[in-house]
């Protein structure tokens, strides 16, 4: 599905992002994971068109998109959630979710970006009803809202940006019930950052893991859990409880 290799990016005399390479097969979830600015959020960023690669090279389904403006990108079937959700809120639930399926896929028939958006509100649950208004909804409900509006483009590959921030453990565990569900259901191949280990580890295929820019380790996610590097740099304490959570994965 994805296929990038040798992805720098530099800020000035800063290399936020220091040749990475690395493949994601259809209907996986990738998890992507590292301390804060390792580098992240500058892969997301170059990976939807937000900021264009210094080198290396990004190929959807063969197709270099290294570049490419963040419309066309969207459009080649690349969606994404963002960490902090801004929704408009002079608009309601489902205008919101009409706006991101009229911009991902270029759609021109207001009913065809009505019957996108209706599909995505009732895959995450939050109500499809022209006037239910955007405030007053809470951390669970906004980030479901991020997702349904990546949904209604109608992606290939979702890149999640730490759909669980700002929620509770229930709320976590519905949240990556959610996540498998568009997987299994939609056949749309994942990418998801995130910090808290103990949910991602039961849920991905895989677990990448970055520092200061570049790859430390990528594999299963009981053997990145166990890797004396990825324990130094970024799990610490944490170890422990992520090890077992790999081990249990769902």
């Amino acid at each position: 599905m994805l296929t990038v290799e040798g992805l720098t990016k530099r800020f000035g005399g800063f290399t936020a992002v220091a040749n990475v390479s690395f493949a994601v097969e259809p209907g996986e979830i990738l998890g992507l994971i590292g301390p804060n600015g390792s580098g992240k959020s500058t892969i997301f960023n170059m990976l939807s068109g937000a900021l264009a690669p210094n080198g290396g090279s990004i190929r959807l389904e063969g197709h270099e998109i290294a570049g490419l403006a963040p419309h066309r990108i969207i459009n080649l079937g690349v969606g994404r959630t963002f960490q902090i959700p801004r929704p408009f809120h002079r608009l309601s639930i489902l205008e919101n979710v009409m706006l991101a399926g009229f911009y991902g896929q270029g759609r021109h028939s207001r009913a065809k970006a009505f019957e996108a958006a209706e599909r995505a509100l009732g895959l995450v649950g939050l109500p499809t009803d022209v006037r239910a208004p955007v405030d007053g909804l809470g951390a669970a409900a906004l980030k479901k809202l991020e997702l349904a509006k990546a949904l209604a483009t109608s992606p290939k590959l979702l890149l999640a940006d730490e759909s669980l921030s700002g929620l509770d453990e229930h709320e976590m565990d519905l949240a990556a019930d959610l996540l498998q569900r568009i997987r299994k259901d939609l056949k749309i191949t994942i990418i998801w950052v995130e910090h808290i280990m103990g949910v991602l580890m039961r849920v991905v295929d895989r677990v990448m893991v970055l520092d200061h820019g570049e790859k430390i380790a990528e594999g299963p996610p009981a053997r990145v859990a166990s890797d004396p590097r990825v324990i130094e740099v970024y799990l610490g304490t944490q170890a422990a409880a992520v090890s077992a959570a790999a081990s249990a994965r769902r």
